[in-house]
């Protein structure tokens, strides 16, 4: 039998280099072959990085801040007033005159982020009205409420996009077990699961979602386990016609021959080279999660009001039409998200073509 060396060095005398590459590596070489796709890939993971650290970006409070020889971190522990040269024992509110005063004295100073505004952080003391237009303290101007546009933005979009990551991954582990269990055994197991599907998949899911909210309080943990329950169903249904396909396949009988238990036949050789329609759809499942969630918080059912949402922002948009500065980013945020995702998800199917070189 030939070592793999010596394969890899007859593929690259026969001037083809792509066989002396491993199945991930030539996938791996088609989706950098993709540059739309590799290079929203990057633009992605960019946002994600920029939204996961957002208190570091866009806070209200410093970073790292001195007064009177005396070194504080308020980002991580926000000190009172008096602390400071105040007048109340309640927590610094760091957009105060008299806070601001205190720190121009010389020997005090505090290091802001690059913007100085949080989801939820008001100015009381501004004189404009809200929502107020792009200025140079708001770069985007405020909402309804006075909060500061880039703030919601940046926080909202955090919400929205860890939300449909972990929405993603339980609904692929979900879809991937019952396609496997369904896919692998067949028979009646298959036959009694796929009608079971079938119902459940029937039921409505979003009369569901309207009790459990006026029931229950609305978050982002119910949310998840009630999207859960409905979001492995489309999923489950590829991996159990790869399933179906794989099993009849030689090395699959080889090792059931051998007297491989079926947990390991199908961690080991079945499901490997069943998860190319995975791999593949789970952009597209990302885009639909946020679409989702966003519409959610525009009709009222999803994350309390307290927490950024895109969603509440395109609400406060539709109430306040004069208001260009709300909807107009908030909907370009959207679209280019659902661009991006797009783009790397057909660049994954590209990738997992065998034909294409």
């Amino acid at each position: 039998m030939e070592s793999s060396t010596t394969v890899v060095d007859e593929a690259v005398a026969r001037g083809d280099p792509e066989q002396a590459l491993s199945p991930g590596q030539r996938a791996w070489a088609r989706f950098k072959g993709n540059r739309i796709g590799y290079l929203s890939l990057w633009l992605f993971s960019a946002l994600l990085l920029l939204c996961s650290v957002a208190e570091l970006v866009s806070n209200d409070r410093p970073l790292l801040a001195r007064h009177g020889g005396e070194f504080f971190v308020p980002m991580l522990k926000n000190p009172s007033e008096v602390a400071l040269g105040g007048d109340f024992y309640t927590p610094t509110r760091w957009s105060d005159p008299l806070i601001e005063e205190q720190f121009s004295k010389p020997g005090n100073w505090a290091l802001f982020t690059f913007n100085r505004h949080s989801a939820q952080s008001t100015n009381p003391f501004a004189d404009a009205p809200v929502p107020g237009p792009p200025a140079g303290d708001h770069w985007l101007g405020t909402d309804s409420l006075g909060r500061d546009m880039v703030a919601r933005l940046l926080y909202g979009f955090r919400v929205s996009i860890w939300f449909a990551i972990v929405l993603t991954l339980v609904g692929t582990v979900l879809g991937v077990l019952a396609g496997a269990v369904q896919g692998y055994f067949g028979g009646r197991l298959d036959l009694s699961m796929q009608r079971l599907i079938e119902v459940w998949g029937a039921v409505p899911e979003l009369y569901l979602l309207i009790i459990f909210a006026s029931i229950f309080e609305p978050s982002l943990l119910l949310l998840l386990v009630l999207l859960s329950l409905w979001g492995w169903i489309g999923l489950s249904d590829y991996v159990r016609a790869e399933f179906l396909r794989n099993r009849s396949l030689e090395y699959v009988k080889a090792a059931r021959a051998m007297g491989l238990p079926h947990p390991t036949i199908i961690a080991r050789h079945v499901l490997p080279n069943s998860l190319a329609p995975v791999i593949t759809f789970l952009p597209f499942r990302m885009s639909g999660a946020i679409l989702a969630l966003t519409s959610l918080d525009f009709l009222g059912l999803g994350v309390p009001a307290s927490t950024p949402s895109l969603g509440e922002l395109l609400r406060q948009g539709k109430d306040n039409l004069d208001a260009w500065w709300i909807i107009v980013p908030t909907f370009l945020l959207l679209v280019g998200t659902m661009l991006l995702l797009t783009f790397i998800g057909d660049a994954l199917r590209d990738a997992f073509d065998t034909r294409k070189t």
